[in-house]
């Protein structure tokens, strides 16, 4: 059968059965040129089709995680990208385009440093080179804004427009790629007074590995993620993603011009001073309410009792990102994949009446976090939802006696 006459189906199965293929061990070049014999150029929708199904059909997230760079490498170069259109500046995709460039750019200069330091007698001293690749490391590690873009603003359409599968999986490779930065950051920090030979030696065991992470990741958005999501999203979708990327910040880029698509609306005004909330114990303007839930020290998190979240609010001191685009998206879908068994434990325990409250503390540099999750039930008690609560509790840990007169200044 020619190529052009294999219906899509066909291509597709091809594409799904070599995949697979490489978990059981077969040789990445062979199944990359058997796919080219059979196949020719590959569209990324047609590998996004592959991978969703894959998942749906039961192959865990973790093992297409694990496959994500081997089946990179095979597709490479096979990927047909003849008809992606350029976005324009200021747009998202333009956005996160211009941000790679200057990973790629950090990246190459890293790379400059490896070589200067390969020249260095191996017994010789390094800690001029180890300084500057700790602050190029520590700029590196600016990719995490790039990637929580990706998960707090474009992921949750491209779910709405059920894509979920690859979402899923490249959110697992960006908490890779974050740890693998972490750690060589941690190296460095204690590498000052290494010799050459040592440093060269653990820049292939750990400051490598990590950079290879954040340059792959560069490919699969490249060559898959954003031509799929100029196909999928709408233009009042990509509107939304760039209003609130400045909310999260960007990565070693500031775009030069505001994008607003033709015909856009207006951004909505304030909240309606019209009307009250009236509850049990009183009563409140909607401008009250929404000014009174910023004011507090914590941040509120509501999840229906459908696991969708319907509710959160600003808070005075922000621990976590969150963007309005998490409304009416399953709560599982907000959170690393790592984690989504423990947030399902919390939700059965809640709905089937076996607990009523889950904590958890952390430190975060400077901060110390509180996270609890509280069951919201009627006065019946029926399960409505789930209510998280977050704050920094770093200040109030450091308090000590007692301060029972008016001082501004106490416990700062």
């Amino acid at each position: 059968m020619s190529e052009p006459s294999k219906t899509a189906r066909e291509r597709r199965d091809q594409l799904k059965k070599g995949i697979p293929d490489l978990h059981k061990g077969a040789d990445p070049e062979a199944t990359r040129a058997e796919i080219a014999r059979l196949m020719g150029k590959v569209s990324y929708g047609e590998v996004v089709q592959v991978e969703q199904e894959l998942i749906s059909e039961g192959l865990p997230v973790q093992e297409v995680t694990d496959l994500c760079d081997i089946h990179s490498k095979v597709l490479s170069g096979q990927i047909d990208l003849s008809g992606v259109r350029p976005a324009p500046a200021g747009h998202p995709v333009h956005t996160f385009t211009a941000e790679n460039n200057g990973i790629e750019m950090l990246i190459e200069n890293i790379e400059a440093q490896l070589d200067d330091l390969a020249k260095l007698p191996k017994d010789g001293a390094a800690g001029e080179i180890v300084n500057t690749l700790l602050g190029q490391f520590r700029l590196l590690f600016d990719v995490d804004k790039h990637y929580r873009r990706k998960e707090y603003l474009l992921f949750p359409f491209l779910e709405k427009h059920r894509i979920s599968g690859p979402p899923k999986v490249m959110w697992a490779k960006h908490d890779e790629a974050r740890a693998l930065i972490k750690n060589a950051i941690e190296y460095l920090e204690t590498a000052e007074n290494a010799t050459a030979g040592v440093i060269a030696l653990r820049a292939d065991q750990i400051l490598r590995p990590a950079m290879f992470a954040v340059a792959e990741m560069i490919v699969k958005e490249t060559k898959i993620l954003l031509p799929m999501s100029q196909e999928a999203l709408e233009e009042n979708e990509w509107f939304e993603v760039s209003r609130q990327s400045s909310e999260i910040g960007f990565c070693l880029y500031d775009p030069k011009v505001e994008w607003i698509p033709e015909g856009a609306e207006g951004i909505a005004g304030d909240v309606a001073e019209q009307g009250r909330v009236t509850l049990p114990t009183g009563s409140l303007s909607v401008a009250e309410l929404f000014s009174l839930l910023s004011a507090l020290p914590v941040e509120l998190t509501f999840v229906d009792k459908e696991d969708t979240v319907r509710f959160f609010s600003l808070g005075r001191a922000p621990v976590f990102d969150r963007n309005r685009t998490i409304i009416g998206r399953k709560v599982q879908l907000c959170h690393p994949p790592k984690s989504v068994h423990i947030v399902n434990q919390i939700l059965d325990d809640f709905r089937g009446g076996k607990q009523d409250k889950a904590e958890f503390w952390l430190a975060m540099g400077p901060k110390f976090v509180y996270i609890s999750y509280w069951a919201v039930r009627s006065e019946g008690g029926e399960y409505l939802g789930t209510i998280e609560m977050t704050m920094d509790v770093a200040r109030l840990r450091k308090l000590e006696g007692e301060q029972r007169l008016l001082n501004y200044k106490a416990g700062k």
